[in-house]
């Protein structure tokens, strides 16, 4: 008996056929783009654009840094367009100083523009416990890289990528001294002073002192404070010295004043925090200082005169 073989059977093709699948493809993804073209010049859609145009510093003390990160945003649409999120770094020379997401950032009006301000955070004690050569007084580049990520008609979801460069300060605190204190009239009802202080500017950058705010202790006696509107401009690297008038009644002290007169001797404090520009903007810096020693000299005398008067109080190395 004769066996039949079974096989598979497939369509024969036709020549050229292939080509022609391949050319009418074509023509449909032509004809699509053909019409998402007209539409987008009939209704008017277009891509988003956006530009970082500032980027300010707020704030800036010993612990942190703030920046504002301008981004114009412009919408060359018909309908509002909404940005979805806001992805952002702070790096420097490659390594991560910040990042974060900001979500639902808000909406760009039609055929409108807006500045989306960005907040930035810096913490410089994250920085110097993850970067050990990046040390207290110096200035370092930064990379400011912004994502704006936005659902767009037409275009669908679209993302913008921005970046700024630049330079930050890790301040670092002024060292003041207790220079000398010159009297204009001492009693024990009230003795007029003034206080000149030595402020060590160890930062790479100048400093420009605006206000000065203290308050000074001998033993556990304040002997009073003041704010002083003081202007003067002291250099990277560099000190200077401020004078701040004093006022108090040595009566006050008490048993402190006794231990004075004896001679065993009282230590002092001077603390508070100094107002300055900088080419970064202003900032308010603390201050501390205690102990050490000084003289005490007359309104006018020669900084190598020294007042000889009865007594001499031995730890500030005062002479009455």
């Amino acid at each position: 008996m004769a066996t039949l073989d079974h096989k598979t059977l497939e369509p024969k093709k036709e020549e050229g056929n292939e080509d022609e699948d391949v050319g009418f493809m074509d023509k449909i993804k032509d004809f699509i783009q053909d019409v998402g073209d007209k539409i987008e010049e009939t209704v008017g859609f277009g891509k988003p654009t956006a530009d970082v145009t500032a980027i300010h510093v707020p704030a800036i003390d010993l612990k942190t840094i703030e920046l504002i990160v301008d981004v114009l945003v412009q919408n060359p649409n018909p309908i509002p367009i909404p940005l979805c999120d806001i992805d952002y770094l702070v790096e420097s020379d490659g390594r991560k100083l910040v990042s974060g997401l900001i979500p639902d950032a808000g909406t760009i009006q039609p055929h409108g523009s807006e500045t989306i301000k960005v907040p930035l955070k810096v913490t410089y004690d994250e920085i110097k416990e993850t970067y050990n050569d990046i040390k207290e007084g110096s200035i370092i580049p930064y990379r400011v890289v912004v994502q704006l990520i936005m659902d767009v008609p037409v275009f669908g979801k679209l993302t913008l990528p921005l970046e700024k460069k630049g330079e930050i300060p890790i301040p670092y605190k002024p060292e003041v001294d207790l220079e000398t204190i010159k009297f204009e009239d001492f009693s024990f009802e009230e003795t007029k002073a003034t206080l000149n202080l030595k402020i060590m500017n160890k930062n790479d950058f100048d400093m420009g002192l605006n206000a000065l705010e203290y308050q000074v202790w001998v033993g556990e006696v304040n002997i009073g404070g003041a704010k002083l509107e003081k202007s003067a401009k002291i250099g990277m690297n560099s000190e200077g010295v401020v004078g701040i008038p004093l006022s108090f009644r040595p009566k006050d002290f008490g048993s402190a004043l006794w231990d004075m007169i004896s001679g065993k001797g009282i230590g002092y404090s001077v603390k508070g925090s100094i107002e300055v520009d900088s080419v970064f903007g202003p900032m308010l810096l603390p201050f501390g200082k205690e102990g050490g020693s000084t003289r005490i000299k007359k309104a006018g005398d020669e900084d190598d005169e020294v007042i000889m008067l009865s007594i001499w109080i031995v730890d500030f190395g005062f002479w009455f």
